[in-house]
């Protein structure tokens, strides 16, 4: 133990607190005695207290605690961490009881496994989720660096192949020199894999078609053998090739031919058998083929297009034709169309993926959209707040254009525990956007079961939409399934609902345990006007029962396969049962903004029998629109793509004259080729860099309106987006980065940035991809390269490479000793506190200070302990009774003298009192006086109580 001052030249102030100290004792206060002494003594002890805390008053010991964290490559070129695990519970057992241990895991991520203590390493060490892709060694030694408290015996020991692909670990490891930290490395040889993997797979960025290229690939082996190249074009094959592999680096170039124009992404597989890893075998490549443009048809009923495949014709624009349930889920297929048009298409035959990916496509590649309308189009199909919706220049929703009839709706949502997770979710989610699609006057309910129902709301009016979306949103799910009182309960409240059109939707994934009594319920549901549909979720639903139920009931029955679909369900029913979506009645369109289309109305416009209402957006431009009015025909700009709302349909039903009109294939020819992509050349040049997970963009620009600042917007497979800055660095050359946490496919379009900061689309812009086809993980390294990084980090820091056989060595290092160190600030602080409360007592509290000054003392352990040794002794128990006598027999003899008692005369009052002789022994308990002296006696008492009172 020691004692140190982190300030001490402030320890000169004592000088100067001597001086006060004496100045204060010879001075006048007004205090005097034990409260002056005592005033003083507080002052000091106060001031000695804050030049400790100004001085930096501190102990400490000298220990020689030795810190370790053990940082462990959690990767996937680490095939198991089993081996790893037992190494430093070997190493942990070796250490001394007041050691430290640590674990953090790394792959791309550095995560803690066990905090710096001293509890042994458990077992069970290694479970943190971290990202196996990647191999971010910075990142690692990052996080077990900032883990140690002590500033000497700090080490990490790394334990790992090296394979590192992600950071700059030797940079990290000056750091950690700079620190005091030395990194041990103890190297983990992964086992050897005969191996084949696609290294490089590249084709020209841009093609004609009818022109034939080249694919160039590039194939590492560990082994000499044969093998199969296969070649697809979004997915479709297009070529097999037989290869002879050599042990290295095999170069390819095969013959391709463009054909289709569009965005298309290649995919090169390579098969061998005796290839052991099959995760590097795939690799992607983007092309851009340049030629006459393409549109997707999506019809809703087969064969209902002829109207529209025949205009495109004529036309000379080539087009597919798909059903709702084949649409994409990769976003770079709908980047390989000008335009998706869809034919009377209802929401609940489109994935919410794909709603999303088509948002995505035409927001940001500059894909058109165009809604051809029906009865299962716009509101009739659910599209109600969907990311449809969104990029459509109308609205959904009508706002208070006609009466309404006042409606009554009533949910029966299956919450049994089949139901957990994202399909309670999801029809949580399908209620709520059918309780915003109602009315203030309108009456909802929603009821939930298991095995009973549960009223999640009560029938009533819409008067607070807010509360019953927050109730919605609470249903948790647990039980099993009773359909049967579930929807009785809901049809029993329904028939006492105040309502025009009564309605009840039941959303079930499960089979009912009770399946009698449903003719007698659908029977009073037909008397009473009330309809219900049913919507099965799954293949383990009930199907015939809901069938039946919905047929029974008058109402229409949905299968879903994919969850997603139920929100549109939901805002369909709500639509379809209000029944103002549709304006059915016959009229001649008016022109409200024609502008460059107003050419095709010079001679008037065809007549209209019927369409769906819809509300024009803001900023959208209504071409056409009916008398209500209702926008007819309208369009926007929608990110940087162009959407069209046509609210008739183009089957005849409605827009009969219109189809018979000499003039509609040019009309609705234009009309698409008004929603293509507006560029045809593109003035900037992409060329991308990956190394790791991070990518590097260079853009090239020769354009003379070139903007200061671009924007990157990247999409993943999935449809995630994110936004990566582009610098301008000298005239017209852009860079930036991004990092990437999986691999897989990219797509890649540029936007210039306005004053506002967003992004806005660029006059020549086009849309392009790059691809991290694997995980560096499974790349073929360089042999021996690794282990020479394992040393060197392990120089640099003045570490050791660690026998893997023997584990203990990890703790294995000469200590130096450190001090721990103790600050003492806050009970300095503490007892200065005190000290001052206490001196204010002294000098401003009058209290009778000599006596509480005796008490303590006599109250004092030592003082005690003196009493009880007293009386342990005979003789002295006996001498303190003499002089107890003696005292009091010379108060009396006082008294009587100073009264004259028993002596008669002043000369006896004057004459001193003497001490009595000391009685014998046996007489020492026992009081005598004199006869006539009790007067005395008395005035003796008075005097010596007056004397104690006054003092």
């Amino acid at each position: 133990m020691g004692v140190q001052f982190h300030n001490p030249w402030v320890l000169l102030l004592l000088l100067p607190l001597g001086a006060f100290v004496v100045y204060s004792l010879r001075s006048d206060f007004g205090l005097k005695g034990g409260r002056k002494k005592w005033a003083i003594g507080l002052r000091t002890a106060i001031l000695m207290l804050l030049l400790m805390v100004l001085a930096g008053f501190q102990t400490y010991a000298l220990v020689k605690e030795k810190e370790v964290v053990f940082l462990v490559d959690r990767s996937a070129s680490v095939e198991e961490t089993d081996s790893a695990q037992e190494w430093i519970r070997r190493a942990s057992a070796a250490k001394d009881e007041r050691d430290r241990a640590g674990v953090v895991s790394f792959g791309l991520d550095g995560l803690i496994e066990k905090n710096l203590d001293a509890r042994p390493v458990s077992e069970a060490s290694l479970g943190a989720d971290v990202n196996p892709g990647f191999t971010h060694l910075a990142k690692g030694l990052q996080v077990a660096g900032g883990l140690f408290a002590g500033k000497e015996n700090r080490r990490i020991v790394l334990i790992s192949d090296g394979r590192e692909n992600v950071g700059d670990a030797a940079a990290e490891a000056a750091l950690l020199k700079e620190r005091g930290i030395a990194v041990d490395v103890a190297e983990i040889t992964p086992p050897l894999h005969t191996d084949a993997a696609i290294e490089e797979f590249s084709l020209p960025e841009q093609l004609y078609p009818g022109e034939a290229f080249a694919f160039e690939v590039l194939i590492r082996s560990t082994f000499a053998g044969a093998g199969e190249l296969r070649l697809y074009e979004d997915n479709r094959e297009i070529g097999r090739h037989r290869i002879a592999l050599e042990r290295g680096d095999n170069r390819l170039a095969l013959q391709g031919l463009a054909k289709e124009p569009g965005l298309h992404r290649y995919r090169a597989e390579f098969f061998a058998g005796a290839d052991e890893r099959a995760e590097n075998n795939v690799h992607y490549a983007f092309t851009r083929v340049k030629g006459e443009p393409k549109v997707l048809i999506v019809e809703g009923k087969p064969g209902t297009s002829s109207n529209l495949e025949n205009a495109l014709k004529s036309g000379l624009i080539d087009y597919e034709v798909i059903p709702p349930g084949m649409l994409p889920s990769e976003l770079a297929k709908y980047a390989g169309y000008e335009s998706i048009l869809f034919n009377n298409v209802s929401g609940e035959q489109v994935g919410g993926k794909q709603m999303e990916l088509i948002e995505q496509a035409v927001r940001s590649f500059g894909v058109g959209f165009m809604m051809i309308g029906g009865e299962d189009s716009f509101g009739m199909g659910g599209y109600y707040k969907t990311p449809i919706e969104q990029l459509l220049p109308v609205s959904m929703e009508l706002e208070g254009k006609r009466e309404v009839p006042s409606l009554g709706l009533i949910l029966v949502i299956d919450r049994s525990g089949s139901m957990t997770g994202d399909k309670l979710e999801l029809a949580k989610e399908s209620a709520m956007r059918t309780v915003e699609q109602l009315r203030p006057k309108d009456t909802v309910g929603v009821v939930a079961f298991d095995d009973k129902p549960w009223w999640v709301v009560e029938p009533r009016t819409l008067d607070d939409k807010e509360e019953v979306i927050a109730q919605i949103g609470g249903i948790p799910s647990a039980g099993g399934t009773n359909i049967f009182p579930a929807v009785s309960e809901a049809a029993e409240k329904m028939l006492a609902a105040e309502a025009q059109r009564k309605h009840i939707i039941l959303l079930t994934d499960g089979q009912s345990a009770v399946n009698s009594g449903y003719d007698e319920l659908l029977k009073t549901m037909v008397d009473g006007k009330i309809t219900m549909s049913t919507v099965a979720v799954g293949q383990d639903a009930d199907v015939n029962l809901l069938q039946f139920l919905a047929n029974g009931a008058k109402g229409r029955y949905y299968l879903v396969e994919d969850a997603t679909t139920l929100p549109a369900i939901f805002s369909r029913e709500a639509a379809m049962i209000a029944r103002t979506y549709i304006v059915d009645r016959p009229f001649v369109p008016a022109l409200v903004q024609p502008g460059d289309w107003g050419g095709w109305f010079r001679d008037g416009t065809p007549r209209i029998y019927g369409y769906v209402a819809a509300t024009p957006k803001l900023t959208a431009q209504t071409v056409l629109s009916s008398p209500e009015p209702d926008p007819l025909l309208a369009r926007w700009q929608y990110g940087s793509g162009r959407t069209v709302a046509w609210t008739s349909d183009l089957t005849g039903k409605w827009s009969k004259d219109w189809v018979k009109w000499p003039d509609f294939p040019g009309w609705f020819t234009e009309m698409v080729k008004w929603t293509f992509p507006q560029f045809s050349a593109s003035p900037y040049e992409v060329n991308t860099t990956v190394t790791g997970n991070e990518v590097h963009f260079e853009v090239t620009s020769e354009a003379a309106d070139a903007p200061d600042e671009l924007e990157a917007v990247v999409t993943g497979e999935e449809g995630g987006e994110s936004r990566v800055a582009l610098t301008q660095i000298s005239p017209g050359v852009y860079t930036g980065s991004t990092d990437i946490r999986t691999p897989g496919s990219f797509l890649l379009n540029l936007q210039a940035k306005d004053d506002s900061g967003s992004g806005k689309a660029l006059n020549g812009s086009t849309g392009t991809g790059f691809v991290v086809p694997y995980s560096p993980e499974f790349r073929i390294p360089a042999g021996g390269a690794q282990e020479d990084k394992l040393q060197a980090l392990a120089e640099q820091t003045g570490g050791r490479v660690l026998d893997w056989n023997d584990p203990e060595a990890a703790f294995r290092f000469e200590a130096q000793p450190e001090r721990s160190l103790r600050g003492w600030e806050r009970p300095l602080l503490a007892a200065a506190l005190l000290l001052w409360l206490a001196d204010i007592a002294v000098r401003r509290l009058a209290l009778p200070w000599s006596r509480l000054a005796a008490f303590l003392a006599a109250a004092s352990p030592w003082r005690r302990r003196a009493r009880a040794l007293a009386a342990e002794s005979p003789a002295a128990s006996a001498a303190g009774a003499d002089a107890g006598l003696a005292r009091l027999a010379a108060r009396k003899s006082r008294a009587a003298a100073f009264y004259g008692a028993g002596t008669g005369g002043k000369a006896a009052a004057d004459a001193p009192p003497q001490p009595p002789a000391s009685p014998p022994p046996e007489e020492a308990g026992q009081e005598t006086a004199p006869a006539g002296d009790g007067g005395a006696d008395r005035l003796g008492r008075l005097l010596e109580a007056k004397r104690r009172g006054g003092r």
